[in-house]
């Protein structure tokens, strides 16, 4: 935050009013020096006061703690911003739902497989009991990754991954 800046739009917003500091104190009950100070930037007002601000010359917070007018330019590329931000994340929700979807179906057919090995009570032998073992494992690996993937764990888990990876970069 640029308080010099600030301090320069708050004064050009007084007289835009046409109000000298000493009047603008009076209607906001301080004295001309703490307005003298927010505009040369060597204070800043509260929350509390900069919303009194925004409201008596009729300008957004935001713009004040900008120190400039928002044009019809900046609000167009926010917005775009906020869509191509939109439209990313909804990209990553669809490969997230096809991952659900896929190990949520192997762990599904796999108990299946693993249903039907116990129902056609094969004999004991090595296969029948690594089938049944490696059936019940793959049913419940996919169950577990897609509920990762479901409540976004992976994700969480991928980014953790990136973040070490690139400490140990630098």
């Amino acid at each position: 935050m640029n308080q010099v800046k600030i301090g320069k739009f708050m004064a050009m917003l007084r007289k835009e009013k046409e109000l000298s500091q000493e009047q603008l104190a009076e209607r906001l009950n301080v004295s001309r020096r703490t307005v003298s100070r927010w505009e040369t930037g060597n204070n800043i007002p509260d929350l509390d006061m900069l919303m009194e601000l925004s409201d008596f010359y009729s300008v957004e917070l935001l713009e004040i703690l900008d120190g400039e007018r928002r044009t019809d330019k900046m609000e167009k590329e926010m917005e775009d911003t906020l869509l191509k931000v939109a439209e990313y994340e909804n990209e990553g929700k669809k490969r997230s739902s096809i991952i659900v979807i896929v190990y949520s179906t192997i762990g599904v057919l796999a108990l299946i497989v693993n249903f039907i090995i116990n129902c056609i009570q094969m004999p004991d032998t090595f296969l029948t009991g690594f089938l049944q073992g490696a059936t019940f494992a793959a049913a419940f690996c996919a169950m577990i990754l897609s509920i990762a993937y479901a409540t976004g764990t992976m994700t969480k888990l991928f980014l953790f991954k990136k973040r070490l990876l690139e400490r140990k970069e630098t």
